[in-house]
């Protein structure tokens, strides 16, 4: 990439700023450049350029000195919260936040566990590109239940962004005709083992409604020439897309969006800049630009342009809405509802079950397949509600043999037992849950203007905790997977549910979504249909800010096509000098 891309201090005054880089950031980004608008991307981590700065890719375990595990003492020092990721290992920290230098607060008897990947990229380089669309139910489900405000917006809206987004970014996938689950743009799916196949069969035949499919995510089996023209081919199924992808063979900024923005010569990018707040005009009632802080120096600076588009993450941006302040907007910029940083919400991975499954013994599987398998949620009306909690839940399935990893612990010596640990083991599977978690509007995340991180930004302060309906959920879906598998015909099957353990608290899902939410009511919520603020024509907030309920499906997918989608409305407006 032309090195004359990155800026720091600048006096030119851009079309649009979009603060953030990763999967909104880049999709704002890419879309604004190629529609011929001088575009600032904004990131407050260092570059990371696409297959040069992916160190760990392709070294193997025994390569590391701790076989891949990261030194206890680093990990105390730096990485107390991020280590609870699934994605981090040693060939993976250099993406993740240093937790020394990034404090923050929870309310005294609540837990949170931020995720933070602060790079060019962000965490488009660590998600597990599991892709799947809202329902119209999802959408609906608010209005129906009362909880939280009814979403503008309904799946006809978003549907043709949805194909628009998948085409691009390369969704493997199987037509399945599921209401619950609409299909959508697939490149081929990941092929199915033969004990799923197995239970595939046997659940569904045991419980109409409840289907098991291959997981829906974002890696190229079969690519496209659009894939080919962005420089990505095919995936070599290796499963280590966390340590960054050469081969660009799945979806990520650096290897789909940001080389398609670069292209248009409209793109400029400040990275190590840390955004403390929005420039408010109160004469024109417009956001002006940006206030900077460099990530290194701590020195100030500032850029302007016509549209800002906050791109930053769920927390993230609302830090930076709630920290711009002015005679307008004292409890934050945008925020006449008084919502802003309220109604944050997360998945709940709190239930699982496990089991053995018999026979099989002459299969084995090629490569590292990296997706598992997936049941989506089959409660999403109020009709199809159980046990007295609203809402509903989806299960990631994985089967597996068991491998030298697992028996490794067992007691063993000499050539009889190296024999034990080359070869595998029974066939196992584990249904992990992925449970809605309702708005609340004391699920929050506020500042603390008393306390500062070392680039002056007021400390964050969660007080999230999941209540008795995300637990009665989770109960349930324990006991539902066990039932599922025995019906499966599997052995040896456990379930439970795990609250007790800091690594299931909100926030590890890494799914928060919820803090500048959407409405038809200025009264009652900061964004409109296409994610413009109600106060302010030209803010834009298009990550998962913008959520009225966090659904079910991982929510991904979704950030790219609300984000598209305001984009188009935006440039129409820029171009009908509405904003």
């Amino acid at each position: 990439m032309n090195k004359d891309i990155y800026i720091k201090q600048q006096n030119e005054k851009f079309d649009v700023l979009v603060v953030g880089s990763g999967i909104t950031g880049g999709w704002a980004a890419k879309e604004f450049c190629e529609r011929g608008f001088k575009t600032l991307m904004i990131e407050r981590g260092r570059v990371v350029e696409h297959r040069k700065d992916y160190i760990a890719e392709g070294k193997p375990v025994w390569e590391y000195d701790n076989r891949s595990k990261v030194d206890n003492l680093l990990i105390e020092q730096q990485y107390k919260i991020q280590k609870d990721c699934y994605a981090f290992h040693d060939g993976t920290k250099q993406f993740f936040g240093n937790d020394r230098d990034l404090p923050y607060e929870t309310t005294e008897g609540t837990d949170f566990r931020w995720i933070r990947g602060n790079q060019l990229g962000g965490k488009s380089l660590l998600w597990h590109r599991q892709s799947y669309r809202m329902c119209e139910d999802d959408f609906l489900a608010n209005k129906r239940d009362g909880v939280g405000n009814d979403w503008p917006i309904r799946y006809d809206d978003i549907a043709d962004w949805y194909s628009y987004v998948e085409t691009f970014a390369g969704i493997s996938g199987s037509k399945e005709n599921l209401p619950n689950l609409p299909d959508g743009e697939f490149l081929p799916p990941f092929a199915m083992t033969g004990p799923e196949k197995a239970l595939k069969a046997k659940i569904e035949k045991a419980f109409p409604g409840r289907n098991l499919i291959m997981g829906r995510t974002a890696h190229l089996t079969e690519p496209t020439l659009l894939h080919l023209s962005q420089g990505r081919v095919q995936c070599q199924t290796r499963n280590e897309c966390q340590k960054g992808c050469s081969f660009g063979a799945y979806f990520s900024t650096q290897s789909s969006t940001l080389p398609a923005a670069a292209k248009t010569n409209n793109l400029s990018i400040a990275a190590n800049s840390v955004v403390h707040s929005v420039i408010y005009d109160e004469t024109r009632n417009r956001a002006i630009g940006v206030r900077v802080i460099d990530n290194d120096d701590l020195s100030t600076r500032e850029y302007f342009a016509d549209v800002v588009f906050l791109c930053a993450s769920t927390i993230g941006t609302t830090q930076i809405m709630l920290n711009s302040t002015s005679k307008k907007f004292p409890n934050g910029i945008a925020n006449s509802s008084g919502v802003l940083g309220h109604y944050l919400m997360d998945h709940n991975y709190n239930a699982r079950a496990t089991g053995d499954i018999e026979g099989f013994d002459d299969e084995y599987y090629k490569g590292r397949r990296p997706s598992s398998c997936y049941m989506p949620n089959f409660q999403t009306r109020p009709e199809l509600y159980r046990k007295g909690y609203l809402r509903g839940f989806a299960y990631g399935i994985n089967t597996y043999r068991s491998d030298w990893r697992g028996k490794s612990q067992q007691d063993g010596i000499g050539s009889d037992f190296k024999q034990q640990l080359s070869t595998p083991g029974k066939w196992g599977v584990d249904f992990s849950a992925q449970g809605e978690m309702l708005p609340h509007f004391d699920n929050q995340m506020s500042l603390n203007p008393n306390k500062k991180d070392k680039w002056g930004m007021p400390l964050i302060n969660f007080n999230v905790e999941y209540r008795e309906n995300e637990k009665a959920m989770m109960d349930d879906a324990a006991e539902m997977g066990a039932e599922m598998l025995r019906a499966g015909g599997c052995t040896n099957v456990k379930s439970g549910t795990s609250y007790e353990l800091p690594h299931r608290a909100p926030g590890i899902a890494i799914h928060e979504v919820g803090t500048a939410r959407m409405g038809r009511d200025p009264k009652t919520s900061v964004l409109n249909q296409y994610c413009q603020s109600h106060d302010i024509p030209n803010l834009f907030v298009t990550d998962g800010s913008a959520y009225c309920s966090s659904g079910v499906v991982n929510p991904s997918l979704t950030f790219m096509a609300l984000t598209a989608r305001a984009v188009d409305y935006c440039a129409k407006e820029m171009k009908a000098q509405r904003l």
